[in-house]
């Protein structure tokens, strides 16, 4: 979207979405919007984990850089990472060279696919969390909650790291779990009806 389009379009939105181009078509279009797809879920759960300590604007530039690091977010594919990929990874200047949020990924495929063989779909289990339909949440919005503590909690004792309750709730508005949209935002009506 040019910043031409962006300067005619006064829909109200969350002051976030404003910023600049790029947030704005991920505000309008991907950010709050319900997804059930397991491995979806697990990406963007791994890509709030990179986020930690950063914009998440960092982490939207280097989205496709991830993807094919990670060879598309494929926890079979991942779960079989060895010692040399991560140092590979850890090389990589087209993503975040933590090696401890590379070292978690790693680690969460394994403990993705721990759940499916246990006969524990992730994508049923996070929506489970919240009675199977979004949150709307009203009032300030909060960095983390009661919820997202105890879903970090339960991940955490599944094997999950770097899934703090702070990542855990950004992770949760992002994927349409609870609906944080600004009471004016336009999306906020639209993103609430996507169940």
């Amino acid at each position: 979207m040019s910043d031409e389009i962006l300067s005619q379009d006064t829909r109200p939105r969350c002051q976030w979405g404003f910023s600049d181009p790029m947030m704005l078509h991920y505000h309008d279009t991907e950010w709050g919007k319900p997804v059930h797809d397991s491995r979806a879920l697990w990406e963007k759960l791994m890509l709030d984990g990179f986020q930690a300590g950063l914009s998440w604007r960092i982490i939207l530039k280097k989205r496709e850089a991830f993807r094919l690091a990670f060879c598309g977010f494929d926890p079979q594919k991942v779960a079989q990472f060895t010692e040399e990929d991560i140092e590979r990874l850890v090389g990589n200047a087209d993503i975040i060279r933590s090696r401890a949020k590379i070292n978690a990924v790693v680690k969460n495929a394994r403990a993705y696919l721990a759940m499916q063989q246990a006969g524990e779909e992730f994508g049923q289990w996070i929506w489970s969390q919240v009675g199977g339909k979004p949150i709307q949440h009203v009032g300030p919005v909060p960095t983390k909650d009661a919820l997202s503590e105890r879903i970090s909690k339960d991940l955490k004792k599944r094997g999950f790291t770097f899934v703090g309750p702070t990542i855990v709730y950004a992770w949760m508005e992002a994927t349409g779990l609870i609906n944080t949209h600004h009471p004016d935002c336009f999306r906020r009506i639209q993103v609430a009806a996507e169940i």
